[in-house]
């Protein structure tokens, strides 16, 4: 059996293969319906990687309150509507994955770039209260490139903050989510904390790297406390800020192996996203050596994402330790039925829904 699918038991959670949806963006909340509400793109568009292969599927960032949200059309689980919502998803995708799909929901918070525009708005930058947006925050007053500068966070919002992660990772549980994933990377919240570019703070949630790392895991303590003990926890981390004086892969070490101590059971590796002017240079496959590094010299499980669009990549990630699995992305918005496909081409005879299986190849895909 080809090593990408093979199954993995994080805790009680059982998923049949390897290969995994990572957390996409779809800015498609309203405008009509109620903000932060998942509609009928999210149930297609969700729905679709179940139909089409995935094992674990996971939401694009759920904001845990509505000033987190990326922008005023993201997605948000800090209300009951929004927790029903989210509710008639997971109900999809364990009714109809191919592959007894397993799904889980992504918990963020924005801080200093909340209330931005959504890629498509036409705009960049900081969405103007009267035009919907709010005022952000963060851990220092330090605005990222192009947008409104933040408050810095008083002891009482940090400590809010960390009730409404806690909060919302109750509400995904109700809502039948199978696994929970903490968002602290790509330049959002936790991750501004973490990354001494941003972060200037002189008191215990600045300073030295316990400092900032302090929140992250302030975080996971919430939320593993929440959550049932057979669910596992995951958290995704940016291994570099790709800028001098950032974030380090040996910092991410450090923190991943302190995650897996405080109860995260998959480290999800990406990187960037901290400041305008990191110098990231993408190729294929360009984040499976800090995956590899972490999973290597922290001792946790990780997952691997960034330009991996080939079965033969995907295989090799999983078969040589780089990662236990691959999250696709982009990859998975060219082709819903990228697992199904991967199946074909490592000659493994993964389930078709059935409603597709006079699709089923014989020869080619």
């Amino acid at each position: 059996m080809p090593a990408l699918f093979q199954p993995l038991k994080l805790r009680s959670l059982e998923l049949t293969h390897r290969g995994w949806v990572s957390p996409m963006c779809q800015y498609s909340c309203g405008p009509d319906g109620a903000p932060g509400v998942p509609n009928d793109w999210h149930l297609m568009h969700l729905g679709s990687f179940a139909a089409g292969g995935a094992a674990l599927i996971l939401t694009e960032a759920a904001a845990v309150n509505a000033a987190g949200r990326i922008s005023p059309r993201d997605a948000g689980l800090y209300n009951d509507e929004q927790a029903e919502a989210w509710q008639r998803i997971t109900s999809f995708v364990h009714r109809h994955g191919a592959a007894e799909a397993k799904i889980g929901a992504q918990l963020a918070h924005a801080g200093r770039k909340a209330s931005a525009y959504w890629p498509f708005a036409g705009q960049r930058g900081s969405v103007p209260e009267s035009d919907g947006g709010w005022p952000t925050v963060g851990p220092s007053r330090l605005a990222f490139d192009g947008f409104a500068e933040p408050a810095a966070m008083t002891e009482a919002q940090i400590q809010d903050v960390i009730s409404d992660f806690a909060a919302a990772a109750v509400r995904a549980v109700d809502a039948g989510f199978d696994t929970v994933e903490i968002h602290g990377a790509h330049g959002y919240l936790l991750h501004q904390f973490q990354s001494p570019l941003i972060n200037t703070r002189t008191d215990s949630w600045g300073g030295d790297e316990a400092g900032r790392n302090r929140l992250m895991l302030a975080v996971v303590d919430a939320v593993r406390n929440v959550i049932p003990e057979s669910m596992p926890l995951l958290l995704r981390i940016s291994a570099t800020d790709w800028a001098p004086g950032g974030v380090d892969v040996q910092a991410s070490v450090r923190l991943a192996a302190q995650a897996a101590e405080h109860g995260v059971d998959l480290i999800d590796v990406s990187s960037g996203g901290a400041v305008a002017h990191q110098d990231i240079r993408p190729g294929p496959g360009y984040q499976t050596e800090f995956s590899a590094r972490i999973r290597r010299e922290a001792g946790v499980p990780t997952g691997t994402v960034g330009l991996l669009t080939s079965a033969g990549q995907a295989e090799h990630a999983v078969a040589t330790g780089q990662a236990d699995g691959v999250f696709i992305a982009r990859a998975a918005l060219r082709d819903p039925h990228w697992w199904l496909r991967a199946a074909f081409e490592l000659g493994h005879d993964l389930p078709w829904a059935p409603q597709y299986e006079r699709a089923m190849p014989r020869h080619s895909f």
